[in-house]
C-alpha cells in the first residue's frame, strides 16, 4: 500500500477511536449520570444519527466540490470544537447541543475519508476499502475497550480523552492531507461520452448506487439487532454481560487477524465484488438460523463468529462498488450516500426489532431478518444491471 494511504489509515483509525470512546456510552451517560429517561436518551440518539445522515450527505457533497482536504479539516474542526464544548459544558442541555455538533462533523469527515482512500490508492480496488473497513474496527475495539475503563474512574476523563484524540486527527488531517489530496487529484481528460450518452450514464450509475444502498440499510437494520434485540435475549437465557461483551471482542479479533485468510479466499471463491456479498449475505442467513437456535454461549459463539465472517465479505464491498459507481466529480456524493445507509439502517434497526419482539417475539424476528437478507439478495442480484446498456452505447459512441 502507498505511504499516503497509510497515513489516511492512521488517521482513521484514531477518529474512529476518539467516537468510540462516547458512543457506546451515551445511553449511560443520559440516564445515570444527567437523570433523562431512556425513552429521551433514545430519541437523543435517534436525533444523532440522522443528523449523521445530513453530515454524511455534505461531505460527500464537500468532496466533490472542494476535495477532500478541505472537508477533512472542516470536518474535523467542527468536531474539535464540539468535543472541547463537551469536555467543558456536559450537562443538559449543552450534552444534546455537542453531540449532535460531533454527529454532523464526523458525519462529514467518513464519506470523504472513504472517497480520499480511493483517490489515493485508485488501483488497490477492494484492498483499499478492506483496509479502511480494518482500520474502523482497530478504532472500535481500542477505543470501546478504553472506555469503559476510562469511565469507571470518571466520565470527565472520556470527554478530555475524546477531545485529545480528535485534535490528534486534526493535526494530522492539516499537515498532511492537503499533500494527499492534491496527489489523488486527477487532472481534467477529453470526454468521450456524448452529452446524452453522459447524461445517461450518470443516471443509471446513480440508480444502480441507489439500489445497492437499499440493501446496504437493510443489511445494517439486521446486524444492529445484535447490539439491541439479541443482546436482550442473551441475557434473558442467562447468557453472562461479560460473556456477551466476549463476543464482540471475537469479532474485533477476528476482523483484524483473519484479514489473509479471507483475502485467500476471496481471491479464490469470489471474483467478483457481486459473488462477494452474495457470498456474505448467505453467510449472514446462516448466522442468524445458528442463532435463533441458540441457548447458550456457545452457540451464540459460533453465530458471531460466522456473522463475522459475512460481514467481513460485505462490508468493504459497498463502498468498492461505490466508488466503482461513481462518474467523475461524484465520488464524494456516492461515499457520502453510502454511509448515509449504513446509519439509517443503525437508526432505523433499533426501533423495528423492538416493536417486532414486543408484538410477536424473538422467533418471528429472526424469521424477518433472514427475508430482510433475501431482499439484500434480490438488490445485489439487479442493482447493476441497467449499466450494460449504457456500455454499449459508449463503445458505439466511440467507434462512430
Amino acid at each position: 500500500m502507498p505511504r499516503n494511504l497509510w497515513l489516511i489509515l492512521i488517521g482513521m483509525v484514531i477518529n474512529i477511536t476518539g467516537a468510540s470512546f462516547l458512543w457506546p456510552l451515551n445511553t449511560i451517560y443520559l440516564h445515570d449520570q444527567l437523570g433523562k429517561s431512556l425513552s429521551v436518551a433514545g430519541v437523543v440518539l435517534m436525533v444523532n444519527s440522522a443528523v449523521s445522515v445530513i453530515g454524511n450527505l455534505s461531505g460527500g457533497y464537500f468532496f466533490d466540490k472542494f476535495g477532500g482536504y478541505k472537508t477533512i479539516t472542516f470536518g474535523a474542526g467542527i468536531t474539535l470544537l464540539a468535543t472541547f464544548g463537551l469536555f467543558i459544558w456536559h450537562d443538559w442541555p449543552h450534552y444534546f447541543y455537542f453531540l449532535m455538533i460531533i454527529g454532523f462533523g464526523s458525519g462529514v469527515v467518513n464519506p470523504a475519508m472513504f472517497s480520499l482512500a480511493g483517490a489515493a490508492w485508485k488501483e488497490g480496488g477492494r484492498r483499499t476499502f478492506n483496509a479502511m473497513y480494518v482500520a474502523q474496527n482497530i478504532g472500535v475495539a481500542v477505543g470501546t475497550a478504553l472506555a469503559g475503563y476510562i469511565a469507571s474512574i470518571s466520565f470527565q476523563l472520556i470527554f478530555m480523552a475524546n477531545f485529545v484524540l480528535y485534535l490528534i486527527f486534526f493535526l494530522i488531517a492539516f499537515l498532511s492531507f492537503k499533500r494527499i489530496s492534491e496527489a489523488a487529484s486527477v487532472p481534467s481528460i477529453k470526454a468521450t461520452y456524448s452529452p446524452t450518452i453522459r447524461e445517461a450514464h450518470q443516471k443509471r450509475h446513480f440508480i444502480a448506487l441507489f439500489i445497492i444502498s437499499i440493501g446496504y440499510a437493510i443489511c445494517w437494520i439486521a446486524y444492529v439487532q445484535w447490539q439491541t434485540t439479541i443482546a436482550t435475549y442473551t441475557q434473558e437465557i442467562n447468557v453472562s454481560l461479560e460473556q456477551y461483551s466476549l463476543l464482540w471482542t471475537v469479532n474485533g479479533a477476528l476482523i483484524v487477524f483473519a484479514q489473509p485468510i479471507m483475502a485467500g479466499f476471496i481471491k479464490f471463491a469470489a471474483k467478483t465484488l457481486k459473488m462477494q456479498i452474495f457470498i456474505g449475505l448467505f453467510i449472514f442467513i446462516g448466522s442468524f438460523i445458528i442463532a435463533s437456535q441458540s441457548t447458550s454461549f456457545t452457540g451464540f459463539l459460533t453465530a458471531m463468529i460466522i456473522m463475522t465472517l459475512g460481514e467481513m465479505l460485505v462490508w468493504p464491498a459497498i463502498p468498492t462498488i461505490a466508488d466503482q459507481l461513481a462518474t467523475k466529480g461524484r465520488a464524494g456524493l456516492y461515499q457520502g450516500m453510502i454511509n448515509s445507509a449504513a446509519t439509517v439502517g443503525r437508526m432505523i434497526g433499533p426501533l423495528f426489532g423492538g416493536i417486532i419482539v414486543d408484538l410477536y417475539g424473538m422467533n418471528v424476528l429472526f424469521i424477518l431478518l433472514i427475508v430482510l437478507f433475501g431482499i439484500a439478495m434480490f438488490t445485489t442480484f439487479i442493482y447493476d444491471k441497467g449499466l450494460s446498456h449504457v456500455q454499449k452505447s459508449h463503445e458505439t459512441f466511440l467507434s462512430s
